[in-house]
């Protein structure tokens, strides 16, 4: 494997292993902020700190690129992450991480359809179902699965759209332009995207919320390691990889959750949940390193 090629596995795995722990922040955070404050604050400061980070303004060279980074905005960061937030109030979290981690196969469907790539093979296939077994040994423990059709619709929806996002995300790694100066557009076109909704979920936050460190803290772990550095890694990955390789590491979120609920939480790994995490690795392995080139 060349060094690029080793650099995109390593910025994809990164990725998962921050958005796998970003579940602590945010329940700390929910006991003072309502999600789609604490949506609209952390993608504000991650967008600032990629100013900071490159304080150059991005020219365009064709304005018609202009309107893919508005998709890419309102698709990677408005949509999936509001119609997320929303399905956990209609259905059970459990069920929206195992639907969730569906993304790769839309994923892979988009990139047929919208990128020319090849035809995922039997072997993505056959990974993706060793994977989602897996997800649902953590997810349920071996029990039976609750359906909840408006929240498990709202889920299966933002799947979708996150494979939407990627597609475009490779689109963008095309136009050549520096990754932090693409994540950031898109950030700001996510953020103007969210601004109607704001009012709609009665968006009402002080500034003396953000006196107690552990908010500060969280914040700053959700803005600047999950947002700002997060997505510019994962679009490393998606550029360097493809939007379906990267997408597959979607699959080691439920893993990384479940490790680190134990190790931070305390909380209890079951047997199941250990055979869970051992078929999604597996899964994982059989979609990333046996496809075709």
């Amino acid at each position: 494997m060349n060094r690029p090629l080793t650099f995109g596995h390593l910025a994809a795995l990164l990725t998962t292993f921050v958005w796998g722990t970003t579940f602590i922040a945010t329940k700390v955070l929910l006991r003072s902020f309502q999600p789609v404050e604490i949506l609209f604050i952390r993608f504000l400061i991650g967008y600032a700190t990629l100013w900071l980070l490159c304080p150059r303004r991005l020219t365009l060279r064709e304005r018609k690129q202009e309107l893919v980074f508005a998709a890419a905005g309102f698709s990677g960061i408005t949509l999936y992450y509001l119609l997320e937030n929303i399905a956990l109030t209609y259905t059970l979290a459990s069920n929206v991480g195992v639907i969730i981690s569906i993304a790769p196969f839309f994923t892979a469907v988009c990139g047929c359809l919208f990128l020319g790539e090849k035809r995922p093979n039997g072997w993505f296939l056959l990974g993706f179902a060793v994977a989602m077994v897996g997800i649902y040994l953590i997810s349920f423990g071996g029990k039976g699965v609750t359906l909840m059709l408006k929240g498990d619709l709202l889920a299966g929806g933002a799947a979708i759209i996150w494979a939407i996002y990627s597609t475009l995300t490779k689109k963008l790694g095309e136009y050549g332009y520096p990754l932090i100066q693409v994540t950031r557009r898109t950030f700001f076109y996510g953020i103007v995207w969210m601004l109607p909704a704001l009012s709609s979920f009665g968006f009402s936050v002080q500034l003396t919320q953000f006196a107690a460190p552990d908010i500060l803290l969280n914040f700053l772990f959700l803005s600047v390691g999950a947002s700002a550095l997060g997505f510019v890694t994962w679009n490393f990955a998606v550029h360097t990889l493809g939007a379906v390789r990267t997408s597959v590491y979607i699959y080691m979120i439920p893993v990384i959750t479940t490790i680190t609920s134990a190790l931070i939480l305390r909380e209890t790994i079951t047997s199941a949940a250990i055979g869970g995490i051992a078929l999604t690795l597996i899964g994982l392995v059989i979609s990333e390193y046996h496809r075709k080139a």
